[in-house]
């Protein structure tokens, strides 16, 4: 009995060296982990209250934080040097959407699908098309979604009853129809109306909203192979169409294609200067808040599509993914495990204001209580689709927003622009051997 003993203490000890007790199988007693994460000091104050839960819950491991700048470029940057340099930390980080495909491509994401099926992880609590077309590459599931970001329509409500419709635009031609009426109506006593207001500067928010405008005509950047097909007929078409809301319609400011980013679109809009509003989710609780001269009074709807085709929204947000030289692989899929948390997420919703990766948290009383606006913000996330996730991503998107800013001004016809930006595209391909999603 006694050998017997000794055995089983033995065993004992060996478990808390490799893990077996204190972190589970894999996972070694008294590891740290380094996560890294940028955002406002508000974010990060509350990432360490996450942490610190964690940590409460895994005895064993613990979670070195690593703040990154809030600038998103730089942010990027400070992970692009150690991934590349092929360092193992940090072990954890936050990705824009936009960098998913890009890191996956460059061989930098461990695949997690061995994680999900050891543990049996139930991933139809995400939204299904994030999952498969933002976080899946090749195959295998390479990041979860922290929180969703997706293009919106902001509506003045009253202005809407006012002038004698029931319901927002489904359709691009409704809202022209809306706007044109409301906006006369209105520049009658102000000015300085205008009916539609988006992003469309020459930056990565006009391509979000050119892809928008393509995809509910039926159109898109890349085929299924990869292959560019920016001048097809359906996106002239929709880039024609982006053209006319501000030189045919007059329904959107002729400074749309110099000054207009998410910023000015939305003080604008805020200001009671605009009936429609193209924005991402932030924009609604600025709308409401004290002071606001539009506070009550704004509505959210999926943005319209084109006849014979559905709304589309463009996908953005954070999405959390590892290391592939990670040493503690075991201990960062734990973490993972606990942010993506239906108790973290809710954590997220109520004292951040995000909008939770996971679609279950959107049902939740408290949540909803506190933002019933969610409730709509669901049914545009089913459909959010995700920019092309390629490793020459950012490149494209230069090319995009060159000539899409180009024919929204006026200087190019919408085909010549699109005829550039084509050939640009192939070229861009072809450097990189085709790689594609």
């Amino acid at each position: 009995m006694g050998k017997v003993f000794r055995g089983l203490a033995v065993a004992v000890v060996l478990g808390l060296i490799f893990g077996f007790v204190f972190g589970g199988v894999g996972v070694a007693a008294n590891t740290t982990i380094v996560f890294a994460v940028g955002g406002a000091p508000s974010e990060i104050d509350y990432w360490h209250k996450v942490i610190s839960s964690f940590e409460k819950e895994n005895p064993g491991i613990s979670v070195d934080l690593l703040r990154q700048p809030m600038n998103t470029a730089v942010r990027m940057q400070t992970l692009v040097t150690p991934l590349s340099s092929r360092e193992s930390t940090p072990d954890v980080f936050l990705m824009d959407v936009a960098w998913v495909g890009q890191f996956a491509a460059s061989g930098w994401l461990a695949p997690l699908n061995d994680f999900v099926s050891k543990d049996h992880y139930d991933l139809s609590v995400f939204f299904k098309k994030t999952i498969k077309l933002a976080d899946t590459y090749r195959g295998k599931l390479i990041a979860l979604p922290v929180y969703i970001d997706a293009g919106l329509l902001y509506y003045r409500k009253d202005l809407l009853k006012k002038y004698g419709y029931n319901h927002p635009p489904v359709t691009w031609g409704e809202l022209v129809r809306i706007a044109q009426k409301v906006q006369a109506g209105e520049r009658k006593h102000n000015p300085k109306f205008w009916g539609f207001v988006w992003q469309g500067k020459q930056y990565e928010g006009l391509v979000c909203d050119f892809l928008e405008f393509i995809v509910s005509n039926g159109g898109n950047i890349l085929n299924r192979k990869g292959e560019p097909v920016l001048n097809s007929e359906n996106n002239i078409k929709a880039l024609t169409f982006m053209r006319d809301l501000i030189h045919k319609y007059k329904i959107s400011p002729p400074n749309t294609y110099t000054e207009m980013t998410e910023e000015p679109v939305r003080r604008t809009f805020q200001s009671g200067n605009a009936m429609f509003e193209r924005n991402w989710p932030y924009a609604w609780g600025l709308h409401n808040s004290k002071g606001s001269p539009v506070k009550g009074k704004v509505g959210i709807a999926p943005l319209p599509h084109f006849p014979g085709h559905e709304s589309a929204a463009t996908l953005g947000g954070w999405h959390i993914g590892m290391n592939v030289y990670s040493k503690r692989k075991a201990a960062a899929w734990k973490f993972i495990k606990f942010v993506e948390s239906y108790k973290t997420e809710k954590g997220f919703a109520m004292n951040l204001g995000w909008n939770p990766g996971r679609q279950d948290v959107y049902k939740d009383k408290d949540v909803i209580a506190k933002a019933p606006y969610l409730k709509a913000l669901r049914k545009v996330f089913v459909g959010a689709v995700p920019r092309p996730g390629v490793p020459y991503y950012t490149k494209l998107s230069d090319v995009i927003q060159k000539y899409v800013n180009a024919a929204i001004a006026g200087k190019m016809t919408p085909k010549a622009a699109l005829d550039k930006a084509q050939a640009e595209a192939k070229r861009i391909i072809s450097q990189y051997g085709g790689t594609t999603k």
